[in-house]
């Protein structure tokens, strides 16, 4: 069954059209991603679909069906409490997920209290549990505010908050791009390993081919507002139709490792290695 299926959905500016006939079909587990260029539409994509497309935009028409239910026709009060229980967001701005002056433990009490019927305690406890799932002190995290945390534990505990309630649809919006190489690998990892744990459908929103080879099951390609190519990752990897796709599989770096000497030594002489 689908978690997410959007239709034929097409959301303009005035007469400048933004995202344009995109049709995209996620099942749980799944992780879709969608890739492009800056300003290709993918953003706008991924906030229309929780109820948080700009004023300035405006959907002319389409589907976004969210387990059969139609939720292009839910109001605001509606769209507030399905958000972060039904469709969560990992979005790049991770400090915002976050007020700065308020204990990343009260934030989260919060959460769950506007959710849930849970006793303190309870929300205490899954809390601490979610914080320590994402590799976080959780106890110290808890009694933090987020400006004493570094950027990659602000975006794990983001994380945390962002699946704490088992969400159907977890919508990544370029989740990475502030990280360093390895906090980002650590990042995926969480998400991948999240995914597996809960079962929902992932969403996620880069330009960045790297991020997705290992982790997406499917994969779309967006440019200009239009789906150019979409399907199973290995397959558009090995063989991509459009040549855009094959302009951006181009440009990833090649992997390539550099000879390091190490020097050994044995009871006769020295020996030169080299490791390739």
């Amino acid at each position: 069954m689908s978690v997410l299926k959007i239709e034929n959905l097409t959301i303009k500016k005035q007469e400048e059209t933004i995202v344009d006939n995109v049709c995209i079909d996620i099942k749980a587990g799944e992780w879709l991603a969608l890739v492009g260029e800056s300003g290709s539409g993918k953003s706008v994509t991924a906030t229309v679909i929780g109820g948080l497309l700009p004023k300035a935009l405006k959907i002319e028409s389409g589907n976004i069906l969210l387990e059969n239910q139609n939720i292009l026709n839910l109001n605001e009060r509606a769209f507030r409490k399905i958000r972060g229980k039904q469709i969560s967001y990992i979005f790049q701005d991770y400090q915002g997920a976050f007020s700065p002056f308020i204990k990343i433990g009260k934030q989260f009490d919060e959460m769950l209290a506007s959710h849930t019927t849970w006793k303190k305690r309870e929300r205490v406890e899954l809390t601490l549990h979610m914080l320590d799932s994402v590799n976080l002190s959780a106890q110290q995290v808890y009694n933090n505010y987020p400006f004493q945390l570094s950027g990659g534990q602000v975006q794990r505990a983001a994380i945390a908050i962002a699946t704490i309630l088992k969400p159907k649809l977890l919508i990544a919006d370029e989740p990475t791009t502030a990280l360093d190489s390895l906090t980002s690998l650590k990042v995926l990892e969480l998400i991948y390993n999240l995914k597996e744990q809960t079962g929902c459908a992932v969403l996620f929103i880069t330009h960045d081919l790297r991020h997705v080879k290992k982790y997406a099951n499917n994969l779309s390609i967006m440019l200009r507002g239009k789906l150019v190519e979409y399907g199973d990752k290995k397959e558009i990897v090995e063989k991509p139709k459009h040549e855009y796709t094959k302009q951006l599989l181009s440009a990833i770096p090649p992997l390539r490792n550099s000879p390091t000497r190490l020097l050994t030594i044995n009871t006769e002489k020295e020996k030169e290695v080299t490791i390739v």
